[in-house]
């Protein structure tokens, strides 16, 4: 597991103070030096912050304010480029001018040398390269921020793909963590609208994404369980995993000899049928979604490749998504009342796969979907950007305080990538040809007498369970009173700048009797004529003199700074 925590004080602070100059740099470079001041870093990391220049760079502020965030990811490292990455599926959480820029994310980084993958090989499967395998290419072919990928052959198994962990990643990505989860708590004391949205819990989920994303047995499991849905169907090939060479840092499957999706002429000059490809694509994914309710959650164009026959492969196992049974249902019900354009009944859809506080405006919310309705569903269906269509939605959404359910957003936006290339191999293609039967039988099985019947046992079963813990849960409950047990917790609010000014205090307090310990430290050695000595002084005193000096020119400096003298 991740060794991450949150930074309670100085010292894990300062354990990583190189790093944390690093970022704060780069946040200044791209004009986030008020934000900076806002969260008080200068607080815990003082030394860092005022070596640091805040020179702002013209060509920087041309760009809006979701560029700047995305550069300054890209130039942060893998780790934000991983939490960009996974934020652009979340319009819940932020923004979604930022989700739509952090799609331009680019996760390109250099190889590492050969040797440390061999290392690296040797400590995983206990095994140099070379007694694995008949042949491995020492240079990679592909290299990621997490990775990189080597070819290599295997004697009964034939060409094969081989993927390396970074080394010292894990420790990388650690520190960084422990960083974000500082600046999130920083967030939440000192910037109140960021407060409902809780940046630690966004920090923490997204600790438990990478963690398994830099463990690559997942990625095989996740290969293995795809494989074994769609064992049967030959208009889908999977890549085979070899797990006696595949560890949590090595990774190795088949060899994909294939065409790019993205690569329309060639697959046009080969003679691919280029409209059967995009049906095959389309009711493939329907059935990840509808069916198993387990789909690719990032189908771009080089994740995927045709076979010989219009077989379809896909590649990079990393991200996958999961919905409900339940959710599948509700999404079956939107897509179908928005088939039929019925407002109301699209509001009630909507309300189901969203959450939050308040339940919204209806009438308002009813007339802003009216509005979408009348710029897209009376167009022809080739004509339906069903992308856009979504986007729409998911910022009308965000207007009524509505966040839509991760997975759900997960979905739609890999929907909104198939019906992207599908477009480019079928200029003809709609995609809601390809939904609308998948969720008719998904309505159409809530009626089946078995179906029916199961979920009246079950919600009969829930309520027996609940009648029987009552009991308990109050006798529970009044010993804990009886006892004077029961706790009720208060949320203090409105206090942080107190606690703040406390702590500056505390501190300043505490620096300036070490300088004047100091001093008088300093006058003893000299009173004291203590050797060794510079023209007739003593060394040490005058040493203590200067570090005085200096200690005392910095806390003025840091006074005057803030203003308050």
């Amino acid at each position: 597991m991740l060794n991450i925590g949150k930074i309670g004080g100085i010292g894990r602070t300062y354990r990583h103070v190189n790093r944390y100059r690093q970022i704060l740099h780069i946040l200044f470079k791209y004009g986030f030096g008020d934000f900076i001041e806002t969260l008080k870093i200068e607080q815990y990391i003082e030394i860092g912050l005022q070596m640091i220049s805040r020179k702002r760079r013209k060509q920087i502020e041309k760009l809006t304010r979701a560029e700047r965030v995305r550069k300054a990811l890209e130039e942060l490292g893998p780790t934000f480029v991983k939490l960009g990455q996974i934020l652009s599926t979340r319009p819940d959480l932020i923004p979604l001018e930022y989700s739509q820029e952090f799609l331009k994310l680019q996760d390109q980084v250099p190889s590492f040398p050969y040797e440390d993958a061999r290392k690296i090989i040797k400590s995983e499967t206990g095994k140099f390269p070379e007694e694995l395998f008949e042949r491995f290419d020492e240079t990679p072919f592909a290299a990621a921020s997490i990775g990189q990928v080597h070819k290599a052959y295997l004697k009964d198994n034939g060409e094969v793909v081989v993927k390396v962990q970074r080394p010292g990643i894990r420790k990388i990505i650690e520190v960084d963590l422990e960083i974000m989860l500082h600046l999130a708590t920083l967030m939440e004391r000192h910037v109140e609208k960021l407060e409902v949205q809780r940046p630690t819990k966004i920090v923490e989920e997204f600790a438990r994404k990478l963690e398994k994303e830099i463990d690559y047995t997942i990625e095989a499991s996740h290969i293995e369980l795809f494989a074994r849905q769609f064992i049967d169907d030959e208009t889908v090939f999977m890549p085979k995993v070899f797990r006696q060479i595949t560890t949590e840092r090595v990774l190795t499957m088949e060899f994909i000899d294939g065409i790019k999706s993205s690569q329309i002429e060639t697959l046009q000059h080969k003679g691919y049928d280029l409209k059967e490809i995009a049906k095959r694509h389309a009711n493939l994914v329907m059935k990840q979604v509808f069916v198993h309710g387990f789909f690719h959650a990032d189908p771009h164009p080089g994740n995927i490749f045709i076979l010989p026959n219009n077989v379809i492969c896909y590649l990079d196992f990393g991200m996958m998504g999961r919905i409900s049974r339940q959710e599948r249902e509700d999404f079956a019900d939107l897509m179908m009342q928005i088939v039929r354009k019925d407002e109301k009944r699209i509001v009630d859809a909507l309300l189901k796969i969203t959450e939050y506080d308040e339940e919204p405006d209806r009438s308002r919310l009813e007339g802003d979907l009216s509005e979408i309705i009348d710029q897209h569903l009376y167009l022809a269906l080739k004509e339906l950007d069903v992308g856009k269509l979504l986007q729409q939605l998911i910022k009308t959404l965000t207007g009524h305080n509505l966040s839509l359910k991760p997975h759900l957003f997960l979905m739609m936006k890999a929907l909104s990538a198939v019906e992207d290339l599908n477009r480019k191999l079928d200029p003809d293609f709609e995609i809601i040809k390809h939904i609308e039967p998948f969720a008719r039988k998904i309505q159409i099985s809530r009626l089946n007498p078995k179906r029916m019947s199961a979920d009246i046992i079950d919600s009969a079963r829930e309520i027996i369970n609940l009648l029987k813990e009552i009991p308990g849960d109050l006798h529970t409950l009044f010993k804990q009173t009886k006892q004077g047990k029961l706790k009720i917790e208060f949320q203090h609010r409105g206090l942080e700048q107190l606690v703040s000014t406390l702590d500056r205090i505390s501190n300043r307090i505490s620096f300036a009797i070490v300088l004047a310990s100091l001093i008088i430290g300093s006058s003893l050695i000299v009173l004291a004529d203590i050797p060794p000595k510079w023209h007739e002084m003593p060394i040490i005193g005058i040493a203590g003199y200067i570090v005085a000096g200096v200690m005392g020119f910095w806390l003025l400096v840091s006074i005057i700074r803030h203003g308050k003298m």
